[in-house]
């Protein structure tokens, strides 16, 4: 369990307010929920009452709204003072179920849209708030995050926008290249991986997971996955292998390359059950033939688990995928929209962010290191203990 008692012996540098957009309300509302718990808990008899002003109320969540007109446009609005307020503003870029009419024509928001919206929020709390922080699970275009000809350099652009307006800190999760924080390197920027959240949902759902070296393994789907696979096998205490994509750079399909062949590199799998871990699922298709190919080499059970399910093609080939064998349960983060129908997929399992969430704002709301109230390492150790 998270080490509370530092928390409640501190004092918050300002009252906290949460600035949900639409896009993330429902992720919202469980953060709220889990920070109220927390300050329901006796604080320190020795401090001043007066210093603890509006730390301990039953909502932190801020009254806002993105009205449009019928053309389309739309402007910020909070409904409430924020004055003085460390304001935590958060935004789920990916949500696509959102509709807006644009002279009568229904169309739904993009991240273009949805991160408008955060501009015109904190351009509403300029001037008001003692601190803003922006909360943003996926960052805003983190897929071009680098420079390789004549192009845009979207997510450097956006950060930098971002921290000119105003904000102090920008908290990510799984940043697809953390290395982007280096556009601006004055201010803070956090990013976050789910590790813990992973194990323990996937500990959950099967019960019978045995994690040592003869019958585990963590499966890198591509290079760029390294890293996160590098720390799994390391914690877990088991062996990681890799693929490497063949891709055929002469064409261009829906703005990137085609993938031509996955390569393996390990040690055999044969009969082990696999956990791939990657950043996000987009349409699925390099994933799922990694998992395709991975059953052709023997092996057991394939867990499949990412911080974003986007699904942008839909559940079909999941669907078949699953029924064939490829695939035993994909764990993916609520930190993104996700459709009800994934909730019905028997293969599908929940990571809940939300208790991390509330407690990483705590954290800052009280200006401690996140490092002081979480360790994912120690906290996996103990999950494996009880596991086992």
């Amino acid at each position: 369990m998270p080490n509370l008692k530092v928390l409640e012996q501190s004092l918050p540098i300002a009252p906290l307010k949460i600035a949900a957009l639409e896009s993330c309300t429902d992720l919202a509302k469980k953060v709220n929920d889990y920070i109220v718990q927390f300050r329901h808990t006796p604080v320190v008899d020795s401090i001043h009452p007066a210093l603890f002003a509006n730390h301990q109320t039953d909502n932190y969540l801020a009254s806002l709204s993105c009205p449009r007109f019928g053309s389309g446009e739309a402007k910020g609005m909070f409904h409430e003072s924020i004055r003085g307020c460390d304001l935590f503003v958060m935004v789920d870029v990916c949500n696509y179920s959102l509709t807006y009419s644009v002279n009568g024509h229904l169309n739904h928001m993009s991240p273009d849209d949805h991160y408008q919206d955060l501009k015109r929020i904190i351009s509403a709390a300029t001037g008001k708030a003692h601190r803003i922080n922006v909360i943003m699970p996926f960052l805003y275009e983190s897929r071009q995050h680098k420079r390789t000809k004549r192009e845009s350099l979207d997510c450097a652009f956006a950060l930098e926008e971002l921290t000119n307006m105003g904000v102090s800190n920008i908290l990510t999760f799984d940043a697809h290249d953390p290395r982007v924080q280096n556009a601006i390197p004055l201010k803070g920027f956090d990013n976050f991986t789910p590790p813990y959240q992973f194990m323990k949902a996937l500990f959950r759902s099967v019960p019978d997971l045995k994690v040592d070296k003869d019958h585990l393994m963590i499966i890198s789907p591509d290079e760029g996955a390294m890293h996160r696979a590098v720390y799994f096998s390391n914690v877990l205490g088991v062996d990681m292998g890799m693929f490497y994509k063949r891709r055929d750079y002469s064409t261009v399909v829906n703005g990137k390359n085609p993938i031509v062949a996955h390569e393996f590199l390990g040690d055999d799998i044969h009969g082990k059950d696999l956990i791939i871990i990657d950043d996000m699922i987009s349409s699925g298709e390099s994933m799922l033939d990694v998992a395709k190919q991975l059953k052709a080499r023997g092996a057991g059970r394939v867990f499949v688990c990412t911080t974003f399910g986007l699904f942008t093609e839909g559940f079909a080939k999941f669907d078949e995928y699953y029924e064939k064998g490829y695939i035993d349960r994909v764990i993916t983060t609520n930190l993104t929209y996700l459709p009800k129908e994934v909730y019905e997929k028997p293969y599908f399992v929940t990571a809940d962010m939300s208790k991390f969430l509330a407690l990483i704002i705590d954290s800052l709301n009280h200006d401690l290191t996140i490092g002081s109230v979480l360790n994912p390492t120690d906290r996996i150790h103990q999950l494996l203990a009880k596991h086992k």
